[in-house]
């Protein structure tokens, strides 16, 4: 099975429910980058009429674990993957529709190739920023993930 926008977000609606009842849409992917997309609206604002900081995060960590899927989906080979520690960083109210993208997926290659080579858990720290369409940055968020090869 490839790795389309249209089967991420199929897999958002069945594996990751409120991701995806906020509104956490998948636009593109390819082997470099990811770019997720999610709109200010009821169900996602704070008090202050702003896109709920959790909603960002969830788009955020799926920019960089959409990419990590199909990575790994591309090695042929059964690799786990976990997000071990993140931070993020807001700097503006978050409105309207909010892109998130990770260009990532070059360091993905390297990590997933020495974990296969090595047997061994290797972590990379990704980022995600989100843009409003102005393309103001709203927030960027840093995860970093943990992969093992399956035994």
């Amino acid at each position: 099975m490839n790795i389309t926008p249209r089967k991420l977000n199929i897999f958002t609606l069945f594996k990751l429910p409120s991701a995806y009842l906020c509104g956490v849409r998948t636009k593109y992917i390819d082997g470099d980058k990811s770019i997720i997309i999610v709109r200010h609206r009821w169900i996602n604002q704070n008090p202050f009429k702003s896109m709920f900081w959790a909603v960002q995060g969830m788009a955020a960590e799926f920019a960089t674990g959409a990419l990590m899927m199909l990575k790994i989906k591309a090695s042929g080979r059964r690799v786990s993957m976990l997000v071990t520690s993140n931070n993020a960083t807001f700097t503006k109210k978050a409105t309207g529709i909010i892109t998130f993208e990770c260009k990532d997926g070059m360091l993905i290659d390297k990590v997933v190739e020495k974990a296969i080579t090595t047997g061994e858990g290797q972590t990379v720290w990704m980022q995600s920023v989100g843009k409003d369409k102005t393309g103001d940055i709203v927030s960027t968020f840093n995860f970093e993930w943990s992969i093992k090869l399956k035994s």
